[in-house]
């Protein structure tokens, strides 16, 4: 009779130990696949760039590689509602950016930013306007003194669509200086862009480097960065708040998982992306493509999404945000 206790005790233990690390089972085999590394917007723009650039980099990390998977629309909702309704076992994870903390202040995405796990933050960003190198506004004191003449809405601006960093950005301009312009919403930056190459709309709101290669071709000009200085690699590019417009404002981007996942495999996640963050070839590729390299960890970047959900639950009311 003893002896039958300890066996079913011992058997019990066994179970209760199991039954309370589940991860440690899960993070024993991970990662089991290749990790599915969600981008909510079109091959092409910043965030895609980012992505892709992380992928490279992680090829020394990640044993069994990651796999980019473009999943646009929504302005990212489609592709994050993809990415936190999946298994949360660390397979499927999502690259976030700014429009997570504006979307749910628009009404246009049901979840929040307490419903993603952050790994870390590697990229930010600020918006600018840009224009055709052919362009009559040379400048933007150019852009804005015809914008006043011109009848309200004449002058066509390209976003990212409703709700976007970049929407929120022109909306913001025009705040600030009292215009108005025809805005036209796009799925991602990158086909605002080709419309704005292809003479179909004006002007752009859109980070430097996501026109960098245009610029450099001598096709694009960048009239202004809404920054609180100017950028090393655009030196000759003003900021608003040098015109007098007091507007700095633009994106990050960062690593994130569903709600859920298992501490283990946090845990393993944090530091490999620390790890993949640190190579030169992330770092060297982010510069080459003009966008900014920030790294903030877990924490980090959990603190820098809850300070801009305040500033953009404050600032959206205020702001013309057309979404439907």
């Amino acid at each position: 009779m003893i002896q039958f206790h300890r066996r079913t005790l011992v058997a019990s233990m066994a179970l209760a130990a199991a039954s309370l690390a589940p991860g440690l089972a899960l993070a024993a085999d991970y990662p089991s696949r290749p990790i599915e590394l969600v981008v909510p917007f079109q091959a092409g723009g910043g965030t895609d760039s980012v992505a892709r650039s992380f992928g490279v980099a992680a090829q020394k990390h990640c044993p069994k590689g990651v796999v980019v998977v473009n999943k646009s629309g929504a302005s990212g909702g489609i592709g994050w509602n993809y990415m936190m309704n999946a298994r949360p076992d660390g397979h499927t994870l999502g690259i976030v950016t700014v429009e997570m903390v504006i979307l749910p202040h628009l009404n246009l995405f049901n979840r929040a930013y307490a419903d993603v796990t952050p790994i870390a933050q590697l990229n930010a960003d600020p918006a600018s306007i840009v224009v055709r190198a052919d362009s009559p506004y040379k400048t933007i004191d150019d852009f804005i003194a015809a914008a006043r003449k011109e009848p309200l809405g004449k002058i066509a601006m390209g976003t990212s669509g409703n709700g976007s960093i970049y929407d929120i950005a022109a909306a913001a301009f025009e705040e600030k200086t009292q215009l108005q312009f025809n805005r036209i919403p796009y799925q991602g930056a990158a086909p605002s862009i080709l419309s704005l190459l292809s003479s179909q709309i004006d002007a752009v709101t859109a980070s430097p480097g996501e026109v960098a290669a245009h610029v450099a071709a001598g096709k694009l000009r960048i009239l202004a960065v809404m920054a609180d200085k100017r950028l090393d690699e655009f030196k000759d590019v003003p900021t608003m708040k040098e015109k007098n417009v007091d507007l700095s404002i633009g994106t990050w981007r960062g690593i994130m998982g569903p709600k859920g996942l298992p501490p283990e495999v946090v845990k393993m996640l944090r530091t490999s992306v620390a790890e993949i963050a640190k190579e030169p070839e992330l770092q060297n590729a982010l510069k080459k493509l003009n966008l900014g390299y920030v790294y903030a960890d877990d924490e980090g970047f959990k603190a820098v999404m809850a300070r801009d959900n305040k500033v953009f639950k404050d600032m959206i009311p205020r702001l013309k945000i057309v979404t439907n």
